[in-house]
């Protein structure tokens, strides 16, 4: 389904009147502030990265409005402090976008996306007035699986990479074997910190090897969720809860789950 660029342009005209509307009348969307509307966002956020995973089309136009919603919502609060509008955001974007991709509007030359990933990199420091790092491009507030991506690609980007990807496995190992030492010591905060040095590096084999470790995870999250789920269920046909079961029986239904669902 396509629909003209005119009809594209009242579409988005009628929500911005909605919107209009909602924030003079409605009670609720009257009250609404720039923090109040964030953990919204960041759910909506969520719920659209949840049909993105499960593939669903009609999720995904759905979620798609909601996010665009606290887009809408967010640019009206911003007029009526007299700090911008949705124009202005657009606008905004539209120059960014421009000037980041010299490569489609100027005439600089990238043939890969790794090439032009790697320029985004050099324009994002240029646009900032060069004075700040590679690193503080990075959200404080992204999650720690996301940030760890987002600094191993900033880092590969700034030329700090393995020469041979297979390498990385050596690191994977050393800082295994460093956990493993802290774990005899029973030190809390040193488990924690070779902890977070093991997952990091398992995080930058998988960029090597172009593993989305935040997608393997949820991946791993969800098959046994439905291996859990039947092993309770088979319980429950014999009239017993998982806890009331050795792990020796709860085994024997984890294996038939693993049959089940291989992935």
């Amino acid at each position: 389904m396509s629909h003209t660029k005119q009809e594209k342009m009242e579409a988005f005209g009628r929500l911005l009147d909605i919107m209009d509307e909602l924030r003079e009348k409605c009670p609720w969307d009257k009250k609404q502030t720039n923090e109040s509307l964030r953990t919204n966002t960041i759910e909506e956020t969520y719920e659209l990265c949840e049909a993105i995973i499960a593939d669903d089309n009609n999720a995904i136009r759905k979620e798609l409005g909601d996010v665009l919603l606290h887009i809408v919502f967010y640019s009206k609060i911003g007029e009526e402090k007299g700090a911008f509008d949705v124009k202005d955001v657009c606008d905004s974007l539209c120059e960014k976008l421009i000037f980041r991709h010299p490569h489609v509007f100027g005439t600089e030359a990238a043939e890969t996306a790794g090439q032009v990933e790697h320029n985004w990199e050099q324009i994002k420091l240029r646009e900032r007035g060069g004075n700040k790092t590679v690193l503080e491009g990075v959200p404080a507030s992204l999650p720690s699986v996301p940030k760890a991506q987002r600094i191993q690609d900033k880092a590969r980007n700034a030329g700090f990479d393995w020469n041979v990807k297979e390498e990385v496995w050596d690191k994977v190992r050393e800082e295994f074997t460093e956990l493993q030492q802290e774990l005899s010591g029973m030190d809390p905060d040193r488990m924690e910190e070779e902890f977070g040095d093991l997952f990091f590096s398992l995080i930058n084999a998988a960029r090597l090897y172009k593993i989305n470790p935040d997608n393997a995870l949820e991946r791993t999250n969800r098959k046994f969720i439905r291996r859990f789920n039947y092993m309770e269920q088979k319980a429950a046909e014999h009239n017993r809860s998982l806890k009331e079961m050795s792990l020796e029986e709860m085994e024997v239904f984890w294996n038939e789950a693993k049959n089940k669902f291989s992935e």
